[in-house]
């Protein structure tokens, strides 16, 4: 266990929370186009168009909520390829991503949204967290 990992931890979410347009950062039930930032593109589409685009934005979530727990929560992934193994490995890791996104879903509920102005600022510290992390790997003399 690397301190820097809690750093890189905390950077991710926060890139995570902000690439998937959650509450902090945009505000996907707001009616205002001036301070949509991700949702501005849907308004011009509906039908099969507009679902492709919910499609995708989901799997993106998703996507990264699986890099999340398979970088940092390692423990449970199946390395044999035995039936019994893999359903156990894939059980444990839809459990991981239940309660990571439970956890994003918390975080969503208790910000309120950031101003426009405000949100280069937010980038600016995951960017932040991310440098101290790799600063204190350097420093601790780990290898990457």
């Amino acid at each position: 266990f690397y301190p820097s990992l809690v750093f890189s931890l905390i950077a991710l979410i926060l890139v995570l929370i902000a690439e998937t347009g959650r509450v902090p950062v945009d505000n996907p039930a707001t009616h205002l186009e001036l301070t949509m930032i991700h949702e501005a593109m849907v308004l011009e589409y509906s039908g099969r168009y507009l679902a492709l685009i919910e499609w995708g934005n989901a799997i993106k979530f998703v996507l990264y909520l699986t890099l999340v727990v398979s970088l940092f929560f390692p423990i449970g992934l199946c390395t044999n390829q035995q039936l019994g193994w893999l359903t156990l490995g894939l059980l444990i890791m839809l459990l991981k991503l239940f309660f990571l996104s439970g956890l994003i879903a918390f975080i969503e509920s208790i910000n309120s949204k950031l101003r426009i102005f405000k949100v280069p600022d937010y980038l600016a510290s995951a960017f932040m967290l991310s440098v101290l992390g790799v600063i204190i790997t350097q420093m601790l003399g780990a290898s990457l």
